[in-house]
């Protein structure tokens, strides 16, 4: 590291857990970020900040007026632009020493096959059920630790789902898509969300990604946190491997369907 990089990251430096050798495991570091919105928006902005080397960013929207009350990563100017464009002018302006690409599509099996086997990790910041398990099973197929997160209305989860190791769970082990799991039409646009929650959440996928390439501290592997920002109650529910599990069981098929 430069004399510049050891400043600019000179408070993570200070902590024993992380040091010169941690940091600059994080700037050779590469991730991809699925949605640019609540959830993306904090993760991004404080994983850029942290000196992470490459940070992929998919997806497939546009910036509203309605985006602005949570989506942090967007100002008022961008409105109209694509949301990977917003998001990498703003993380180029916060840390220029990182490399910032895009993908302004929807993400598709194919997005992820192409993309997963150069990262390091993965982070779910997408708003719907569908998306979240195309993601949970390419991760699966690639061994790639997968950082989920999910906000509506004033609650809030998040969860790390370690799947280079194939004795923990995923997500079809939590939401499995032939039981009751969740309802694709909880989206902000019609059930509302509290904008700090968004933050919370969003902070919180960026520190266990951290703590996920570093190797450091207990992430939430095998663990859901659940916020109920209303009241502002934290409950954690452990979670186990489903050996009946479609997706991530013995017999599973390895492959995206």
């Amino acid at each position: 590291m430069n004399d510049h990089q050891l400043l600019r990251y000179s408070r993570h430096i200070l902590l024993p857990q992380i040091d010169v050798r941690g940091q600059e495991r994080l700037t050779q570091s590469s991730i991809l970020i699925i949605g640019a919105g609540g959830l993306g928006s904090p993760a991004a902005l404080y994983l850029a900040a942290s000196g992470i080397g490459k940070i992929i960013i998919c997806d497939h929207d546009v910036v509203d007026l309605t985006n602005l009350q949570r989506q942090i990563i967007h100002t008022n100017d961008a409105i109209g632009l694509a949301k990977t464009q917003s998001a990498k002018k703003t993380l180029n302006q916060i840390n220029p020493e990182i490399e910032v690409l895009t993908r302004h599509e929807r993400v598709t099996e194919n997005t992820l096959l192409d993309l997963l086997p150069s990262v390091d990790a993965v982070v779910d910041a997408s708003d719907n059920f569908t998306t979240r398990h195309t993601i949970n099973r390419a991760c699966i197929l690639h061994k790639k630790p997968l950082i989920s997160g999910a906000v509506v209305r004033f609650e809030g989860q998040v969860s790390v789902f370690d799947l280079r190791y194939s004795h923990n769970p995923c997500y079809h082990c939590l939401f499995p898509l032939e039981g009751e799991g969740e309802d694709d039409n909880l989206h902000c646009a019609t059930m509302g969300v509290f904008a700090p929650l968004a933050g919370i959440i969003g902070c919180t996928q960026a520190a266990e990604t951290i703590k996920v390439l570093l190797g450091i501290g207990e992430t939430l592997n095998g663990r859901l946190l659940l916020l109920d920002g209303l009241g502002m109650k934290w409950r954690t529910i452990n979670l186990k491997k489903d050996p009946a599990c479609t997706v991530c069981g013995s017999t599973a098929p390895r492959k995206i369907n």
